[in-house]
């Protein structure tokens, strides 16, 4: 099935392209291999791969976890770009608007970054210039030196009038910018919906995929509030336009008993393969597993979606989310030998 007008040549050469991209991404044997390797080996095995240049480019400014922090950042970011690149029409479109979520993590790193007082240096590496705001942006709002000019510099940005005029005071006083970061989040899944429901060809694939994406982060902050006990401000977490509706999520919330409230979540879930997950987490015990079991699944039915729709945005995504992994996980091996963590434990962080 299409998910774009016609079978044009730009839209079929994007979808191969991109499962082709895939099969470049490092496969599990190899991080189980370097799970056995010191951090300099690991560096050098990266230095091997797609991630060459960066490793190459920033070796005589940075050394160790620096360098790969900063290397695995600006691949990400050339990656995603080269991808805008090349994409044509309206998957471009699609792409633009999926990747706008950088815009909030970069902003939030910000934010933190600067209440902490890290150094400057020390945010930049893990900013990830793939959304709107680009790299020359994001230097200027990285040479502010306040939160509150941060913000002021935000003022022409889409989400300023929705959100960061409203929420910013209240997390200022507060001293937390969690509040915020939920409510940024709600507004770019209700523009994204609302893009995709505008009635552009592919629209109905694009929601799609980001209803199970609002699913599975809804899930998983219901396991987070089970697990904190939280009743408070629930209701402020919950995004909408997934399969669980606002009551489900306050219902799911006030349950205390974990076989009740597995059984009450699964008479909400439609894919198989999330019930099945759902029937084994009656008994996981660790937050970090949950959230990490969940992604693997989301991951898996991404996959899924993108083989039933070959020519659509599917493919795109779900190498998109793929790439985010793959430097998730070279970011956590990296942390991980540098705090001396045994293999087994930096595994267990690893979505493979």
């Amino acid at each position: 099935m299409l998910g774009v007008s016609g079978t044009s040549a730009p839209y079929i050469y994007i979808c191969t392209r991109m499962r082709v991209r895939k099969t470049t991404l490092l496969p599990r044997e190899e991080y189980m291999r370097m799970l056995n390797m010191s951090l300099p080996e690991i560096i050098r095995i990266i230095g091997e791969t797609d991630y060459k240049q960066e490793i190459d480019e920033l070796g005589t400014m940075f050394k160790g976890i620096d360098l790969i922090e900063v290397a695995l950042s600006w691949n990400l970011a050339k990656e995603y770009q080269k991808i805008l690149e090349i994409t044509p029409g309206t998957l471009k479109q699609f792409t633009q608007a999926y990747l706008r979520r950088w815009d909030i993590q970069n902003v939030l790193t910000l934010l933190r970054g600067k209440m902490q007082g890290e150094k400057t240096g020390k945010i930049k590496e893990v900013l990830i210039p793939a959304g709107s705001l680009d790299r020359a942006i994001l230097d200027r709002l990285l040479a502010e030196d306040s939160t509150d000019k941060i913000v002021e510099s935000l003022k022409a940005y889409r989400m300023y009038p929705q959100v960061f005029a409203r929420e910013y005071p209240l997390a200022k006083e507060s001293g937390s910018f969690s509040k915020l970061e939920n409510a940024l989040y709600k507004q770019f899944y209700a523009e994204i919906i609302e893009e995709a429901e505008s009635g552009i060809k592919g629209g109905n694939l694009f929601l799609e995929f980001i209803r199970l994406e609002i699913d599975i982060k809804n899930i998983k902050t219901l396991f987070r509030l089970y697990a904190n006990a939280v009743k408070e401000d629930a209701q402020e977490m919950f995004i909408s336009g997934g399969v669980l509706t606002s009551s489900d999520f306050a219902s799911l919330n006030t349950i205390r008993d974990r076989n009740e409230f597995i059984d009450l979540l699964k008479t909400k879930i439609r894919h198989k393969a999330l019930l099945t997950l759902l029937e084994e987490l009656r008994n996981e015990k660790t937050m970090h597993d949950v959230e990490t079991r969940l992604t693997r699944v989301q991951l898996e039915l991404m996959e899924r979606m993108s083989k039933r729709h070959p020519i659509s945005i599917h493919p795109i995504l779900v190498y998109l989310e793929k790439k985010k992994y793959e430097v998730f996980n070279l970011r956590a091996l990296a942390r991980g030998k540098e705090s001396k963590l045994p293999p087994e434990k930096i595994a267990g962080y690893l979505v493979m």
